[in-house]
């Protein structure tokens, strides 16, 4: 059964434009799924995760072009998938697209932008378009039965009229203990924590040394555990250095890898504070919980939410919102903290307005969880109108002067 994606409608449409599409996200995001579903009868399709296929082109680059110019005349459609295992065809792609801007339409995904950016792959500036996949996002993943989510948008379709399933609802606790990558959630409840475990072991860890050539495995490994502990929290990076046994440059160089792997993501600190005494270091995130869980050794379960759920809450609310802006392409995900200890734990920018959030495990908030929100809105009149409180709650309220308590399915 194909499963409807948020950004479906919007990379159908992209693709009736004249450039190269790029399509990036994690491994198990979809994108072969999605592409194939966008574009069944697709001219020429070179999946390069095959090793055969890989080393064909890797050996002769050029055999790409002659494949191509040999299609039928008219315009044609190529698809190549994990195209940064050959860097060389960005070079074919651009050779192609110029000599004939008309003829095909190229659309291209990976899964690393960190060897593209080693070998100084050429991305096609001017002529291409980035996408990005992410793990599933409130619009297609609902809320559990019984959660009004009749505001949430939902997946446009594919063709025609009639919009495709969304993936299997979802209670909260589930969403904080296994995840949202699109294959987890269709696992039965028995099989997704072995999954993930494999995820961990074979992509995080075999995947990831293997391109990024890292000599010090035993010190990356005790890094990746120790990052995924650490996420969601103020990156110390001396800390991390110390426990991981390897030098504090080195753990910047690796978070930097899981960013271009598309593992994680940074949060900046906010900056437009007139108090003074304001932390400066970003925070990092996991893209997604149930990989976060099996990368630090943690079971999937019930048992590691409830024992510590408001942390895993913030960080599930983070990378949503982070997810969105992924998808819109526009619009800005920070925090606020100060030394003394005031703190919002995100603040969305939306052009010149400001909009913080802050996210309790608790169903009933009340005017002492807005205390750092209204303090917020009273430093910036002009770019605040509103904040928000993300819980558990069954509706919205209102439960300060400008601040609505949400429920976390409502965000």
């Amino acid at each position: 059964m194909l499963y409807g994606r948020w950004v479906a409608a919007r990379l159908r449409r992209a693709g009736a434009r004249p450039y190269v599409h790029i399509l990036f996200g994690a491994r198990q995001t979809g994108k072969s799924t999605l592409l194939r579903a966008l574009f069944p009868r697709a001219d020429l399709w070179i999946d390069l995760s095959r090793p055969a296929e890989r080393a064909r082109y890797l050996a002769r680059p050029e055999t790409f072009v002659e494949v191509c110019e040999a299609l039928p005349r008219g315009r044609r459609r190529v698809v190549v998938d994990e195209i940064q295992a050959v860097p060389a065809l960005f070079d074919a792609v651009q050779h192609l697209y110029d000599a004939d801007r008309g003829r095909y339409r190229f659309f291209l995904s990976g899964s690393s932008a960190r060897k593209l950016r080693v070998t100084g792959a050429n991305l096609l500036p001017g002529r291409s378009i980035l996408h990005t996949l992410q793990p599933l996002v409130l619009a297609e993943r609902p809320a559990q039965p019984g959660s009004d989510d009749r505001g949430i948008e939902r997946p446009v379709p594919l063709s025609g009229s009639v919009p495709p399933p969304r993936f299997p609802r979802a209670s909260l606790v589930d969403r904080l203990a296994y995840g949202d990558l699109p294959g987890i959630a269709l696992a039965a409840p028995r099989d997704r924590e072995p999954l993930l475990r494999s995820y961990a072991l074979v992509y995080l860890e075999e995947e990831l040394r293997r391109e990024a050539l890292i000599k010090d495995w035993a010190g990356f490994a005790r890094f990746l555990r120790l990052a995924a502990l650490e996420s969601g929290r103020i990156v110390n990076y001396a800390k991390i250095a110390k426990d991981a046994g390897v030098s504090a440059p080195t753990v910047k160089s690796h978070y930097q890898l899981l960013e271009d792997m598309f593992i994680g993501f940074h949060v900046g600190a906010h900056s437009g504070s007139p108090r003074k005494h304001v932390l400066s270091t970003p925070r990092f995130f996991f893209f997604d919980l149930g990989v976060r869980h099996a990368a630090a050794g943690l079971a999937n379960s019930h048992d590691t939410v409830l024992a510590h759920p408001g942390p895993l809450l913030e960080q599930w609310v983070g990378a949503e919102i982070w997810k969105r802006l992924q998808y819109l392409g526009r619009g800005s995900l920070s925090y606020f903290r100060t030394k003394a200890g005031a703190e919002v734990d995100f603040v969305l920018g939306r052009g010149d307005r400001l909009v913080p959030i802050e996210v309790k495990w608790t169903e009933s908030p009340s005017a002492e969880d807005a205390r750092h929100l209204r303090a917020f809105l009273e430093e910036h009149p002009r770019r605040c109108t509103m904040g928000w409180v993300v819980c558990r709650c069954d509706r919205p309220r209102r439960i300060a002067p400008k601040v609505t308590a949400i429920p976390w399915w409502c965000l």
